[in-house]
């Protein structure tokens, strides 16, 4: 339960801070109420839909023994939004929170150099989970705005962490016949492989989470050689794989009921000349032939063979690296006047 006198002094802070400044106060005890014994935050807590702190609680009660995770923004975002609380109120409270966050992450990081996700125990890029974990220890380490408060030791351990976690990325990525193409969702932490998570989410190249390494990777201010030919070989697999001439459509059906869900519409492949290109979430290594996969675990070459509740609760298509190479890519070309 939140501490009496943190209770009091947070319904009067309302007749001291702004709209904004309250909003930040009440999201920072919510975020402290919620962080576990081993300094991690849970996923999928649902924050704007508490009116009081007291619904969070009954809530954080009922949901006591959910685990610590980076899944789904989980822990990194927590301690972003502490620290920048900090910044705001200068509450100490919130500081030492987030920085009991940031040993959950160090002590966390594997002999890999990566962070596994809540499915499986390996490096795990699905969801931004490694990405996230990363990015959060770049703003550590360079001391920006809202982590000034962090001491010499902590932005070096943040830097070491950081360091630890790119050259692990690199070597994770995925050679196909002497070329570098993307990565996988989730590699072994000993092979650096790709591995299987979910029994829908088998090896294979992401044409999902391959983005968003790509795109950190371009935010390194100096990058080295190896760096630049790790973002030139994935932006020459997007331009390869990407599929045209096609788009995903969603179209009622009736209701079906599926466990506890209900399915009241489809998605199907259209042939659309004009169609934007879109790409598949799963490549398969060795051919690139775009897969699929139903809970079974058997993988499939077409969605219409997914069965309903897969095929409709998943992201198997997307514009995934659209803004990549339109956009990203010749901004980071331009940067480094290449």
């Amino acid at each position: 339960m939140l501490p009496a006198l943190a209770s009091i002094l947070l319904l009067s802070s309302a007749a001291f801070y702004g709209q904004t400044e309250t909003k930040t106060v009440i999201r920072a005890e919510m975020e402290i109420l919620f962080q576990n014994p081993d300094g991690g935050w849970p996923k999928n807590v649902e924050w704007d839909s508490f009116k009081t702190l007291r619904e969070a609680e009954k809530d954080k009660e009922r949901n006591k023994n959910r685990k610590s995770t980076f899944d789904n923004s989980a822990t990194y975002t927590q301690i972003r939004n502490l620290s920048k609380s900090f910044k705001a109120t200068e509450n100490r409270r919130y500081r030492r929170t987030a920085e009991r966050g940031l040993d959950y992450i160090f002590r966390e990081q594997r002999r890999s150099g990566g962070w596994r996700g809540s499915d499986v125990d390996a490096i795990t890029y699905n969801d931004d989970a490694m990405i996230g974990v990363m990015q959060l220890l770049r703003e550590v380490s360079e001391g920006r705005a809202h982590f000034s408060w962090a001491d010499p030791e902590t932005r070096r351990k943040a830097r070491r962490a950081l360091d630890l976690a790119i050259r692990v990325t690199l070597d994770c990525q995925i050679n196909v016949n002497n070329r570098r193409t993307g990565w996988c969702q989730q590699h072994d932490h000993k092979s650096l492989k790709p591995v299987k998570a979910r029994t829908y989410e088998l090896p294979s190249i992401s044409g999902a989470e391959s983005v968003g390494i790509v795109l950190f990777l371009m935010e390194i201010k100096t990058p080295s050689d190896e760096v630049i030919e790790a973002i030139e070989s994935a932006v020459a697999w997007f331009q390869k794989s990407a599929i045209k001439g096609v788009r995903i459509e969603a179209f009622p059906i009736e209701p079906v009921k599926d466990g506890n869900k209900i399915i009241s519409s489809d998605k199907r492949v259209v042939r659309d000349p004009d169609a934007e290109p879109v790409w598949a979430r799963f490549y398969e290594i060795g051919t690139n032939r775009p897969f699929f996969c139903n809970r079974d675990g058997i993988k499939v070459y077409s969605l219409e063979q997914v069965k309903l509740e897969r095929r409709t609760g998943y992201s198997w298509y997307g514009t995934y690296a659209d803004s990549l190479l339109a956009r990203d890519y010749p901004r980071w070309k331009k940067r480094l006047n290449r």
